[in-house]
Protein backbone atom coordinates (compact mmCIF):
# COMPACT_ATOMS: atom_id res chain seq x y z
CA UNK A 1 0.00 0.00 0.00
CA UNK A 2 2.72 2.22 0.98
CA UNK A 3 4.24 2.28 -2.89
CA UNK A 4 0.99 3.51 -4.76
CA UNK A 5 0.59 6.35 -1.72
CA UNK A 6 3.67 8.19 -2.27
CA UNK A 7 3.37 7.75 -5.95
CA UNK A 8 0.33 9.46 -5.56
CA UNK A 9 1.53 12.27 -3.08
CA UNK A 10 4.72 12.95 -5.61
CA UNK A 11 2.08 12.82 -9.03
CA UNK A 12 0.61 15.77 -6.48
CA UNK A 13 3.71 17.49 -6.79
CA UNK A 14 4.97 16.74 -3.19
CA UNK A 15 8.41 15.52 -2.95
CA UNK A 16 8.12 12.15 -1.79
CA UNK A 17 11.00 10.18 -0.44
CA UNK A 18 9.54 5.86 -0.02
CA UNK A 19 11.45 4.16 2.72
CA UNK A 20 11.68 0.23 2.70
CA UNK A 21 14.07 -2.06 4.34
CA UNK A 22 14.11 -4.58 1.23
CA UNK A 23 17.32 -3.07 -0.55
CA UNK A 24 16.55 -4.75 -3.90
CA UNK A 25 13.27 -3.47 -3.87
CA UNK A 26 14.94 -0.03 -3.37
CA UNK A 27 17.12 -0.55 -6.44
CA UNK A 28 14.82 -1.52 -8.73
CA UNK A 29 12.07 0.99 -7.83
CA UNK A 30 14.70 3.87 -8.56
CA UNK A 31 15.34 2.40 -11.74
CA UNK A 32 11.81 2.70 -12.67
CA UNK A 33 11.25 -1.39 -12.39
CA UNK A 34 7.48 -1.29 -10.84
CA UNK A 35 7.38 -4.18 -8.10
CA UNK A 36 4.07 -4.11 -8.02
CA UNK A 37 3.05 -4.98 -11.44
CA UNK A 38 -0.66 -6.40 -10.16
CA UNK A 39 -1.41 -3.04 -9.29
CA UNK A 40 -3.28 -0.82 -11.90
CA UNK A 41 -1.55 2.56 -12.75
CA UNK A 42 1.76 2.15 -10.80
CA UNK A 43 3.97 1.53 -13.25
CA UNK A 44 2.31 4.87 -15.19
CA UNK A 45 2.71 6.63 -12.09
CA UNK A 46 6.06 5.53 -10.98
CA UNK A 47 7.73 6.42 -14.35
CA UNK A 48 5.96 10.16 -14.19
CA UNK A 49 7.45 10.83 -10.62
CA UNK A 50 11.04 9.67 -11.27
CA UNK A 51 11.42 11.68 -14.71
CA UNK A 52 10.09 14.73 -12.94
CA UNK A 53 12.42 14.29 -9.88
CA UNK A 54 9.24 14.36 -7.20
CA UNK A 55 10.31 10.87 -6.14
CA UNK A 56 13.17 8.24 -5.13
CA UNK A 57 13.34 5.59 -2.53
CA UNK A 58 15.83 4.79 0.19
CA UNK A 59 16.31 2.44 2.81
CA UNK A 60 17.97 5.47 4.71
CA UNK A 61 14.84 6.16 7.36
CA UNK A 62 16.64 7.87 9.66
CA UNK A 63 18.04 10.48 6.96
CA UNK A 64 14.51 10.52 5.42
CA UNK A 65 12.92 11.67 8.39
CA UNK A 66 15.26 14.11 8.41
CA UNK A 67 14.46 15.74 5.39
CA UNK A 68 10.66 15.53 5.58
CA UNK A 69 8.13 18.04 7.06
CA UNK A 70 5.77 14.72 6.69
CA UNK A 71 6.18 11.20 7.54
CA UNK A 72 3.88 8.79 7.07
CA UNK A 73 4.20 5.30 8.29
CA UNK A 74 2.60 2.31 6.41
CA UNK A 75 3.63 -1.07 7.22
CA UNK A 76 2.00 -4.43 8.09
CA UNK A 77 0.31 -4.79 11.75
CA UNK A 78 -0.27 -8.34 12.08
CA UNK A 79 -0.62 -10.69 15.54
CA UNK A 80 1.69 -13.46 16.70
CA UNK A 81 1.19 -16.68 17.53
CA UNK A 82 -0.88 -15.82 20.87
CA UNK A 83 -3.29 -12.97 18.90
CA UNK A 84 -1.29 -10.24 20.20
CA UNK A 85 -1.13 -7.60 18.05
CA UNK A 86 2.39 -6.83 16.48
CA UNK A 87 3.22 -3.04 16.60
CA UNK A 88 7.28 -2.75 16.34
CA UNK A 89 7.16 -1.45 13.19
CA UNK A 90 4.79 1.66 13.84
CA UNK A 91 6.53 2.41 17.81
CA UNK A 92 10.13 1.72 15.54
CA UNK A 93 9.26 4.77 12.93
CA UNK A 94 8.20 6.84 16.28
CA UNK A 95 11.31 6.61 17.84
CA UNK A 96 13.13 7.74 14.35
CA UNK A 97 10.76 10.37 13.86
CA UNK A 98 11.29 11.55 17.43
CA UNK A 99 15.27 11.55 17.18
CA UNK A 100 15.11 13.79 13.92
CA UNK A 101 12.60 16.12 15.92
CA UNK A 102 15.70 17.12 18.07
CA UNK A 103 17.34 18.78 15.48
CA UNK A 104 14.29 20.46 13.24
CA UNK A 105 11.87 20.58 16.20
CA UNK A 106 9.12 20.46 13.89
CA UNK A 107 6.86 17.65 11.60
CA UNK A 108 3.75 15.90 11.32
CA UNK A 109 3.66 11.85 12.32
CA UNK A 110 0.85 10.59 10.11
CA UNK A 111 0.16 6.97 11.02
CA UNK A 112 -1.69 5.06 8.31
CA UNK A 113 -1.15 1.49 9.24
CA UNK A 114 -4.21 0.07 10.46
CA UNK A 115 -3.98 0.18 14.70
CA UNK A 116 -5.94 -1.09 18.06
CA UNK A 117 -7.62 2.47 19.19
CA UNK A 118 -5.31 4.05 22.06
CA UNK A 119 -2.44 3.36 19.69
CA UNK A 120 -1.74 7.05 18.91
CA UNK A 121 -1.64 8.13 22.10
CA UNK A 122 1.14 5.95 23.14
CA UNK A 123 2.98 7.29 20.26
CA UNK A 124 2.42 10.85 21.34
CA UNK A 125 4.09 9.70 24.52
CA UNK A 126 6.69 7.70 22.94
CA UNK A 127 7.84 10.37 21.00
CA UNK A 128 7.42 13.38 23.74
CA UNK A 129 9.66 11.48 26.15
CA UNK A 130 12.28 10.73 23.76
CA UNK A 131 12.22 14.35 21.59
CA UNK A 132 12.05 16.14 24.97
CA UNK A 133 8.92 18.20 23.08
CA UNK A 134 5.55 18.88 23.22
CA UNK A 135 2.66 17.54 21.02
CA UNK A 136 0.41 20.52 19.68
CA UNK A 137 3.05 23.35 20.43
CA UNK A 138 6.27 21.03 18.51
CA UNK A 139 5.02 18.31 16.53
CA UNK A 140 1.51 16.75 15.59
CA UNK A 141 0.29 13.19 15.12
CA UNK A 142 -2.52 12.12 12.91
CA UNK A 143 -4.08 9.06 12.67
CA UNK A 144 -5.22 8.71 8.71
CA UNK A 145 -5.82 4.66 8.43
CA UNK A 146 -5.68 3.34 4.61
CA UNK A 147 -8.81 2.38 3.02
CA UNK A 148 -7.44 0.30 0.20
CA UNK A 149 -7.80 -3.49 -1.26
CA UNK A 150 -4.96 -4.87 -3.26
CA UNK A 151 -5.91 -4.89 -6.73
CA UNK A 152 -7.26 -1.23 -6.53
CA UNK A 153 -5.58 0.93 -4.12
CA UNK A 154 -4.75 3.77 -6.44
CA UNK A 155 -8.15 4.14 -7.03
CA UNK A 156 -9.06 3.51 -3.60
CA UNK A 157 -6.60 6.21 -2.50
CA UNK A 158 -7.92 9.25 -5.01
CA UNK A 159 -11.71 8.49 -5.82
CA UNK A 160 -13.26 5.71 -4.41
CA UNK A 161 -14.33 7.01 -0.51
CA UNK A 162 -13.81 9.73 1.99
CA UNK A 163 -10.74 9.86 3.91
CA UNK A 164 -10.37 9.50 7.21
CA UNK A 165 -8.62 12.06 9.97
CA UNK A 166 -8.32 12.30 13.33
CA UNK A 167 -5.51 14.07 15.08
CA UNK A 168 -3.73 15.32 18.14
CA UNK A 169 -4.69 18.97 17.82
CA UNK A 170 -6.53 21.56 15.43
CA UNK A 171 -3.58 22.71 13.57
CA UNK A 172 -2.47 19.78 12.88
CA UNK A 173 -5.97 18.09 11.90
CA UNK A 174 -6.28 21.11 9.32
CA UNK A 175 -3.35 20.42 7.85
CA UNK A 176 -3.37 16.87 7.30
CA UNK A 177 -7.07 17.32 6.03
CA UNK A 178 -5.93 20.17 3.48
CA UNK A 179 -2.85 17.53 2.24
CA UNK A 180 -4.94 14.65 1.39
CA UNK A 181 -7.83 16.41 0.04
CA UNK A 182 -5.21 17.32 -2.74
CA UNK A 183 -5.26 13.28 -3.54
CA UNK A 184 -8.83 12.66 -2.62
CA UNK A 185 -11.61 13.47 -5.23
CA UNK A 186 -14.20 12.23 -2.60
CA UNK A 187 -12.84 14.67 0.26
CA UNK A 188 -12.37 13.99 4.31
CA UNK A 189 -14.04 13.18 7.06
CA UNK A 190 -12.65 14.46 10.29
CA UNK A 191 -13.20 12.74 13.22
CA UNK A 192 -12.63 14.42 17.13
CA UNK A 193 -9.88 12.42 18.07
CA UNK A 194 -6.95 9.78 17.27
CA UNK A 195 -8.24 6.90 19.06
CA UNK A 196 -12.26 7.39 17.18
CA UNK A 197 -10.06 7.48 13.70
CA UNK A 198 -8.36 4.33 14.56
CA UNK A 199 -11.31 2.75 15.43
CA UNK A 200 -12.93 3.45 12.01
CA UNK A 201 -10.92 1.37 10.57
CA UNK A 202 -11.13 -1.59 13.07
CA UNK A 203 -14.85 -0.91 13.41
CA UNK A 204 -15.20 -1.50 9.59
CA UNK A 205 -13.35 -4.94 9.77
CA UNK A 206 -14.91 -6.58 12.13
CA UNK A 207 -17.96 -5.61 10.68
CA UNK A 208 -17.25 -7.54 7.53
CA UNK A 209 -15.55 -10.30 9.86
CA UNK A 210 -19.03 -10.58 11.72
CA UNK A 211 -20.80 -10.65 8.47
CA UNK A 212 -18.81 -13.21 6.56
CA UNK A 213 -19.41 -15.49 9.98
CA UNK A 214 -22.95 -14.92 9.99
CA UNK A 215 -23.08 -16.25 5.91
CA UNK A 216 -21.29 -18.96 6.65
CA UNK A 217 -23.18 -20.33 9.93
CA UNK A 218 -26.84 -19.72 7.20
CA UNK A 219 -24.57 -21.84 4.86
CA UNK A 220 -23.80 -24.74 7.20
CA UNK A 221 -27.90 -24.27 8.18
CA UNK A 222 -28.87 -24.70 4.55
CA UNK A 223 -26.92 -27.59 3.89
CA UNK A 224 -28.50 -29.27 6.44
CA UNK A 225 -32.27 -27.92 5.70
CA UNK A 226 -31.61 -28.76 1.78
CA UNK A 227 -31.87 -25.61 0.30
CA UNK A 228 -29.62 -23.35 -1.12
CA UNK A 229 -28.09 -20.68 0.30
CA UNK A 230 -27.00 -18.69 -2.65
CA UNK A 231 -30.52 -18.85 -3.93
CA UNK A 232 -32.19 -17.23 -0.37
CA UNK A 233 -29.14 -14.53 0.25
CA UNK A 234 -29.69 -13.01 -3.40
CA UNK A 235 -32.87 -13.13 -2.64
CA UNK A 236 -32.90 -11.65 0.88
CA UNK A 237 -30.68 -9.01 -0.35
CA UNK A 238 -33.06 -7.31 -2.55
CA UNK A 239 -34.50 -5.70 0.14
CA UNK A 240 -32.84 -2.62 0.99
CA UNK A 241 -32.14 -3.49 4.80
CA UNK A 242 -30.34 -6.62 4.11
CA UNK A 243 -26.46 -7.13 2.91
CA UNK A 244 -25.45 -10.64 3.78
CA UNK A 245 -22.45 -11.09 2.73
CA UNK A 246 -20.93 -14.22 0.41
CA UNK A 247 -20.29 -17.33 3.44
CA UNK A 248 -16.90 -19.08 1.88
CA UNK A 249 -14.07 -21.41 2.92
CA UNK A 250 -12.85 -18.85 5.29
CA UNK A 251 -11.46 -15.24 5.33
CA UNK A 252 -7.55 -14.19 4.41
CA UNK A 253 -5.64 -11.51 3.79
CA UNK A 254 -3.86 -9.23 6.09
CA UNK A 255 -6.78 -7.25 7.19
CA UNK A 256 -9.63 -8.91 8.25
CA UNK A 257 -8.47 -11.66 10.05
CA UNK A 258 -6.46 -9.31 12.31
CA UNK A 259 -8.34 -6.92 13.33
CA UNK A 260 -10.87 -8.29 15.69
CA UNK A 261 -8.31 -9.31 18.00
CA UNK A 262 -7.31 -5.43 18.56
CA UNK A 263 -10.50 -5.07 20.25
CA UNK A 264 -10.18 -8.91 21.72
CA UNK A 265 -7.07 -8.39 23.26
CA UNK A 266 -8.11 -5.42 25.28
CA UNK A 267 -11.13 -7.62 27.24
CA UNK A 268 -8.75 -8.18 30.07
CA UNK A 269 -8.18 -3.55 30.03
CA UNK A 270 -11.55 -3.36 30.20
CA UNK A 271 -12.82 -6.31 32.35
CA UNK A 272 -15.74 -6.99 29.01
CA UNK A 273 -16.09 -10.14 26.97
CA UNK A 274 -17.25 -9.63 23.65
CA UNK A 275 -18.43 -12.42 22.89
CA UNK A 276 -19.89 -12.13 18.99
CA UNK A 277 -16.52 -10.62 17.92
CA UNK A 278 -14.86 -13.86 19.18
CA UNK A 279 -17.69 -16.17 17.84
CA UNK A 280 -17.47 -14.61 14.80
CA UNK A 281 -13.47 -15.11 14.51
CA UNK A 282 -13.63 -18.68 15.42
CA UNK A 283 -16.31 -19.69 12.60
CA UNK A 284 -14.67 -17.98 10.35
CA UNK A 285 -11.40 -19.71 11.37
CA UNK A 286 -12.74 -23.12 11.27
CA UNK A 287 -14.39 -22.88 7.86
CA UNK A 288 -11.25 -24.27 6.10
CA UNK A 289 -12.16 -27.38 7.86
CA UNK A 290 -15.65 -27.63 7.08
CA UNK A 291 -14.71 -27.71 3.30
CA UNK A 292 -12.46 -30.46 3.95
CA UNK A 293 -15.35 -32.53 5.41
CA UNK A 294 -16.72 -31.39 2.50
CA UNK A 295 -14.19 -33.11 0.10
CA UNK A 296 -14.49 -36.46 2.27
CA UNK A 297 -18.00 -36.35 1.73
CA UNK A 298 -17.74 -35.78 -2.20
CA UNK A 299 -14.81 -38.53 -2.64
CA UNK A 300 -16.81 -40.80 -0.69
CA UNK A 301 -20.11 -40.29 -2.85
CA UNK A 302 -17.68 -41.57 -5.51
CA UNK A 303 -16.12 -44.68 -3.25
CA UNK A 304 -12.87 -42.79 -2.79
CA UNK A 305 -10.96 -42.20 0.14
CA UNK A 306 -8.82 -38.76 0.67
CA UNK A 307 -5.78 -40.84 1.24
CA UNK A 308 -4.23 -41.74 -2.17
CA UNK A 309 -6.55 -39.39 -4.52
CA UNK A 310 -5.30 -36.69 -6.75
CA UNK A 311 -7.16 -32.96 -5.30
CA UNK A 312 -6.62 -29.62 -7.11
CA UNK A 313 -6.87 -26.69 -4.86
CA UNK A 314 -7.78 -23.83 -6.77
CA UNK A 315 -6.77 -20.63 -5.41
CA UNK A 316 -4.25 -20.39 -3.25
CA UNK A 317 -4.28 -16.15 -2.91
CA UNK A 318 -7.34 -14.92 -0.77
CA UNK A 319 -8.93 -13.29 -3.51
CA UNK A 320 -8.77 -13.90 -7.60
CA UNK A 321 -5.77 -12.11 -9.25
CA UNK A 322 -4.32 -10.83 -5.93
CA UNK A 323 -1.10 -12.11 -5.05
CA UNK A 324 -1.53 -12.11 -0.94
CA UNK A 325 -1.92 -15.84 0.42
CA UNK A 326 -1.30 -14.37 3.74
CA UNK A 327 -4.17 -16.00 6.18
CA UNK A 328 -5.67 -17.43 3.12
CA UNK A 329 -8.17 -20.56 3.81
CA UNK A 330 -6.54 -22.57 1.42
CA UNK A 331 -3.31 -23.04 3.16
CA UNK A 332 -5.78 -24.67 6.23
CA UNK A 333 -7.27 -27.06 3.59
CA UNK A 334 -4.10 -27.85 1.96
CA UNK A 335 -2.57 -28.79 5.00
CA UNK A 336 -5.52 -31.21 6.52
CA UNK A 337 -5.56 -32.73 3.13
CA UNK A 338 -2.05 -33.67 2.79
CA UNK A 339 -2.50 -34.72 6.51
CA UNK A 340 -5.08 -37.31 5.25
CA UNK A 341 -3.03 -38.48 2.61
CA UNK A 342 -4.22 -36.66 -0.65
CA UNK A 343 -1.84 -35.68 -3.33
CA UNK A 344 -2.14 -32.00 -3.68
CA UNK A 345 -1.91 -29.60 -6.92
CA UNK A 346 -2.54 -25.89 -6.64
CA UNK A 347 -4.02 -24.08 -9.80
CA UNK A 348 -3.97 -19.60 -9.31
CA UNK A 349 -3.37 -17.56 -12.24
CA UNK A 350 -1.60 -14.61 -10.17
CA UNK A 351 1.21 -16.66 -9.61
CA UNK A 352 3.28 -18.82 -11.85
CA UNK A 353 4.63 -22.40 -10.96
CA UNK A 354 8.17 -20.99 -9.65
CA UNK A 355 6.61 -19.07 -7.48
CA UNK A 356 4.29 -21.63 -6.07
CA UNK A 357 6.86 -24.27 -5.96
CA UNK A 358 8.86 -22.24 -4.06
CA UNK A 359 6.42 -21.71 -1.43
CA UNK A 360 6.18 -25.61 -1.04
CA UNK A 361 3.08 -26.17 -3.35
CA UNK A 362 2.81 -28.48 -6.03
CA UNK A 363 1.80 -26.73 -8.83
CA UNK A 364 -0.78 -28.05 -11.05
CA UNK A 365 0.64 -28.51 -15.07
CA UNK A 366 -2.46 -30.57 -16.30
CA UNK A 367 -1.78 -33.92 -14.47
CA UNK A 368 -4.86 -36.32 -13.93
CA UNK A 369 -6.85 -35.26 -10.20
CA UNK A 370 -10.01 -36.89 -8.81
CA UNK A 371 -11.22 -34.00 -7.29
CA UNK A 372 -11.70 -30.41 -7.84
CA UNK A 373 -11.96 -27.74 -4.67
CA UNK A 374 -12.89 -24.76 -5.69
CA UNK A 375 -11.76 -21.91 -2.75
CA UNK A 376 -10.52 -18.36 -4.80
CA UNK A 377 -13.38 -17.35 -7.28
CA UNK A 378 -11.35 -17.96 -10.56
CA UNK A 379 -13.77 -18.80 -12.86
CA UNK A 380 -12.14 -19.88 -15.93
CA UNK A 381 -11.60 -23.08 -14.50
CA UNK A 382 -15.50 -23.92 -15.35
CA UNK A 383 -14.63 -23.32 -18.92
CA UNK A 384 -11.77 -26.12 -18.06
CA UNK A 385 -13.85 -28.29 -16.13
CA UNK A 386 -17.11 -28.21 -18.98
CA UNK A 387 -14.85 -28.91 -21.60
CA UNK A 388 -12.73 -31.79 -19.40
CA UNK A 389 -9.45 -30.05 -20.72
CA UNK A 390 -6.09 -32.05 -19.72
CA UNK A 391 -6.00 -33.97 -16.38
CA UNK A 392 -9.90 -32.78 -15.72
CA UNK A 393 -10.85 -35.55 -17.98
CA UNK A 394 -10.45 -38.03 -15.02
CA UNK A 395 -11.89 -35.66 -12.13
CA UNK A 396 -15.07 -37.06 -10.64
CA UNK A 397 -15.78 -34.36 -7.69
CA UNK A 398 -15.85 -30.58 -7.75
CA UNK A 399 -16.17 -28.94 -4.83
CA UNK A 400 -17.68 -25.18 -4.60
CA UNK A 401 -16.50 -23.14 -1.65
CA UNK A 402 -17.74 -19.95 -3.16
CA UNK A 403 -20.68 -20.63 -5.24
CA UNK A 404 -19.72 -20.06 -8.70
CA UNK A 405 -20.33 -23.59 -10.41
CA UNK A 406 -23.56 -24.00 -12.80
CA UNK A 407 -24.49 -26.93 -11.27
CA UNK A 408 -26.42 -28.49 -13.89
CA UNK A 409 -23.66 -27.56 -16.39
CA UNK A 410 -21.55 -29.94 -14.57
CA UNK A 411 -23.99 -32.80 -13.46
CA UNK A 412 -24.01 -32.93 -17.46
CA UNK A 413 -20.18 -33.04 -18.11
CA UNK A 414 -20.50 -35.99 -15.56
CA UNK A 415 -19.35 -34.84 -12.46
CA UNK A 416 -20.16 -35.27 -8.51
CA UNK A 417 -20.64 -31.55 -7.34
CA UNK A 418 -20.73 -30.58 -3.55
CA UNK A 419 -21.52 -27.25 -3.17
CA UNK A 420 -21.49 -25.10 0.07
CA UNK A 421 -24.50 -24.28 1.78
CA UNK A 422 -26.44 -26.15 -0.57
CA UNK A 423 -28.07 -29.24 -0.86
CA UNK A 424 -26.22 -30.60 -4.02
Amino acid sequence: MGLPLALVFAHAGAKVIGVDIDEEKVRLINKGINVLPEEPGVDELLSRVLNNGNFEATINGMEALKHSDLTVVLVPTLVDENKVPRLEGVFSWARIFAETLKEKEDGIFIVESTVPPGTCEKIIKLIEKESGLRVGKDFGVAHAPERTMSGRVIKDITKSYPKIVGASDPETLEVVKGIYETINKRGVITVSSLTAAEAVKVFEGIYRDVNIALANELAIYAEKLGIDVWEVINAANSQPYCHIHRPGAGVGGHCIPVYPYFILNSEHRFGVRFDLIRKARERNETMPYHVVNLVIKGLNKVRKPVNGSSILIVGLAYRPGVREHRFSPSIKIIRSLKELGGEIYVYDPAYNCEELERMGYRCWRGENVDAVVIVTEYYEILELLKRREDGLAYAQVVVDARGITTVKELRKAGYEIIKLGSSV
